[in-house]
């Protein structure tokens, strides 16, 4: 063996016993390109699992390892489980809104199949009839009016829950459709000013001041109820113009009028709610109770 070839090895052994000094002392740096790729693309939530939260007792743990471990904690603030409690509370509360008692339910039942008949029966054909004769813009023009007409109802309660400018609107929009809107048959308020009606009645006002709806009433040709908007339905009649007509049946007459136009405008959908429930009772009651407590929480 040459000189030259016990250099050599002499100097290949140094280079060795230098590396795993190095490594010993600081095991980071030990990482070749390839395994510092694959840690650096693990999914956060292994990491945070697996690496401890609060320094080892040997205070082994490097600062450049702990940053990115506290800054990732404190970004999120609460653990994964905690972050979805809101949503969970959310969903909760939901469904408890959407809960009502329901103590007379076989009555229930009996006059949601007696409305349900009369609608498919009488209702729905009349407004069939109707729709062929009379065009849309015509329809249209009729639903306006009788909003028109019902103002006070909403004007009165929107005072009730102390909302100022929705009975300001009211009041300006009565006030352009009767005139310029030809006694409200044209919603100009809307079209020309961007004045919305409010839909405001006394069953909300209760609602606003806490009253809950205590349970569930399907009355006959009125449809879906509570004890709360059973009582706004009779208190608003007194603010109803239409309520005034003389002779009663004359009323009776108009009103009927208002809803077999007011179905010709939305056929197709109370059709597409039932026949796509597997419970259509059911169905009917829970959207009933979700729409009202929806308007009064606006």
């Amino acid at each position: 063996m040459t000189g030259k070839n016990i250099f050599g090895i002499i100097l290949i052994t140094g280079v060795l016993l230098a590396g795993s000094a190095r490594a010993e002392g600081n095991p980071d740096e030990g990482l070749g390109s390839q395994d510092s790729g694959h840690v650096s693309g693990q999914n956060e939530m292994t990491i945070r699992s697996e690496v401890p939260l609060s320094e080892p007792a040997n205070g082994a743990t490097s600062e450049k390892g702990a940053a990115p471990k506290t800054e990732a904690v404190s970004e999120a603030g609460v653990p994964p489980k905690a972050e979805a409690a809101p949503e969970e509370a959310e969903a909760v509360e939901a469904e408890e809104e959407a809960t009502i008692a329901d103590p007379i339910e076989p009555w229930n039942r009996a006059m949601f199949q007696f409305n349900d008949k009369l609608y498919f029966w009488a209702l729905k054909p009349a407004a069939r009839g109707y729709n062929a004769v009379v065009p849309e813009p015509a329809r249209i023009s009729v639903r306006s009016f009788f909003r028109n007409v019902a103002m006070p109802v909403r004007f009165v309660n929107s005072l009730f829950q102390g909302k100022f400018k929705a009975a300001g609107t009211e009041l300006a929009r009565f006030g352009i459709n009767t005139t310029i809107g030809l006694v409200g048959f044209f919603d100009v308020a809307k079209s020309r000013f961007d004045l919305e009606a409010h839909n405001e009645d006394l069953g909300q006002t209760l609602g606003y001041y806490g009253m809950g709806g205590l349970m569930y009433i399907v009355w006959p040709f009125i449809g879906p109820s509570n004890v709360r908007d059973t009582i706004g339905y009779a208190g608003d009649s007194f603010l109803d113009p239409v309520s005034y007509i003389d002779p009663f049946e004359a009323a009776l007459g108009v009103n009927a009028y208002g809803q077999i136009n007011k179905t010709s405008l939305e056929l197709g959908t109370y059709e597409d709610m039932v026949e796509s429930a597997l419970e259509p009772y059911i169905a009917v009651r829970d959207a009933y109770i979700q729409y009202r407590n929806g308007l009064i929480k606006k």
